[in-house]
């Protein structure tokens, strides 16, 4: 039949992480069941069979990192069949062959000795169970003690069904269910001393590092120029009361940065020349408009896109934005949720910050850091009034955009912020 390869999920994806595998060696796989979970650098995929068959192969565990295009899996006709030697792939570990613990598991010093009745165990402590990167987001989302948990994955792993049956067991009251809090570290060092363990290494996953790494290219590469403006928001503030009213029998309720992001959309239209990318020395002007809305999470920052972002309604754009939030938060989005971005918003205004400097998500050539709506004395029709305002920050890549050329985007935008109706017309 075919040989399961490790797909790219993201534009920036170089390796996968086997989060667990959903189909077990021998079972029966149809065309469209989850294979298995893929920690990528931006979220864990669910990645999906092609063609009907049995899995007859696993030529990674779970934990294992894997290079895109490496073989991961054999599906045969018959449960049976004789899966090939993979060319290339990485080898799966020795199933005899312990698993090393990760360096922050292992003991900073000696152990103290065992309390009486206490079995010797080794210096080292007992082994953590093995979990899932989405199962320990979830145990921690859930408040439960993930080594509390008894795992049903491959070689007992941890998976995210485990973690949501204690959760429905807490909730249920029963006994075995609520994860005791972790017991508390023995002290390590004589009074007066400093504890050695005082700091530990975390591991560092997948997003993370290409978050670091992106960030890092972004500004090194991307020559930022920043533009701000402060806009009157009270014609906003009264404007989303007015759209909520007529949409409160739909269910649907727009917030401040659907309409910011809205009207980002509409403005990019005008100003097509804002809406471009410099990809490997190559000005691309796009004649789409699908504006990334940054999203924050555990494992760090992802900006799932909105296609076709101009031409979408409120309505589209509130109900769409809350379903790849919510998608990021289970760990559920896919590549095709992520990418063809030509322009980001991200607001942090719901933290309480004024205003702040966003990085370029390149390869695009601007995005808009949105703060918060606050009270602030302006004057207003020739007089001191104290009426709400909202700082906007637009950062933007030089090579692609001009200073006049951000400059009368972000003027436009605020113009239309403050003549909320333009949003719609």
């Amino acid at each position: 039949m075919s040989e399961i390869y490790m797909p790219r999920l993201s534009d920036t994806m170089e390796e996968g992480v086997i989060s667990s595998w959903a189909k077990n060696v021998g079972d029966k796989v149809a065309s469209g069941d989850v294979l298995v979970e893929i920690e990528t650098d931006k979220a864990v995929m669910e990645y999906e069979a092609y063609e009907d068959g049995y899995l007859v192969k696993q030529f990674v565990s779970a934990g294992d990192t894997v290079p895109i295009g490496a073989v991961i899996g054999f599906i045969g006709e018959t449960p049976d069949a004789e899966a090939p030697e993979p060319g290339g792939a990485p080898a799966a570990p020795a199933a005899s062959e312990p698993e090393a613990a990760p360096a922050e598991e292992k003991a900073a010093e000696p152990a103290p000795a065992p309390a009486a009745g206490e079995g010797a165990a080794g210096a080292e402590g007992p082994a953590r169970p093995r979990t899932s990167p989405l199962a320990r987001r979830l145990a921690k989302e859930y408040g439960l003690d993930i080594d509390a948990i008894e795992g049903s994955g491959p070689k007992g792993r941890i998976v995210r069904a485990d973690v949501e049956a204690a959760r429905d067991r807490a909730a249920s009251g029963a006994p075995e269910a609520a994860a005791a809090a972790p017991a508390a570290a023995a002290p390590a060092a004589q009074a007066g001393s400093e504890d050695p363990r005082a700091s530990e290494e975390l591991k560092v996953s997948q997003m993370r590092k290409t978050i670091a790494r992106r960030m890092a290219e972004s500004k090194q590469e991307a020559p930022h120029f920043y533009l701000r403006r402060t806009i009157d928001a009270e014609p906003l503030k009264a404007f989303r009361a007015q759209i909520n009213e007529q949409l409160a029998d739909t269910g649907v309720k727009v917030s401040f940065n659907d309409l910011i992001v809205k009207a980002a959309a509409t403005t990019l239209s005008a100003h097509p020349e804002v809406n471009r990318s410099w990809e490997d020395g190559r000005l691309l002007q796009h004649h789409r408009v699908n504006v990334g809305v940054a999203v924050a999470i555990d494992e760090g920052l992802v900006v799932p896109v909105l296609h076709g972002t101009d031409k979408a309604t409120l309505s589209d754009i509130s109900t769409r934005t809350r379903e790849l939030a919510g998608k990021a938060r289970d760990g559920k989005l896919k590549p095709q949720d992520m990418s063809g971005g030509t322009f980001s918003v991200s607001n942090l205004g719901m933290f309480g910050i004024d205003s702040f400097s966003a990085v370029i998500n390149t390869p695009e050539s601007a995005i808009l850091a949105v703060g918060a709506m606050k009270p602030t004395p302006v004057v207003h029709e020739g007089e001191v009034a104290v009426r709400n305002t909202i700082a906007l920050e637009l950062s933007v890549d030089h090579r692609a955009v001009d200073g006049a050329v951000g400059a009368a985007f972000l003027k436009d935008l605020a113009e239309v912020l403050e003549s909320p109706m333009r949003i719609i017309l």
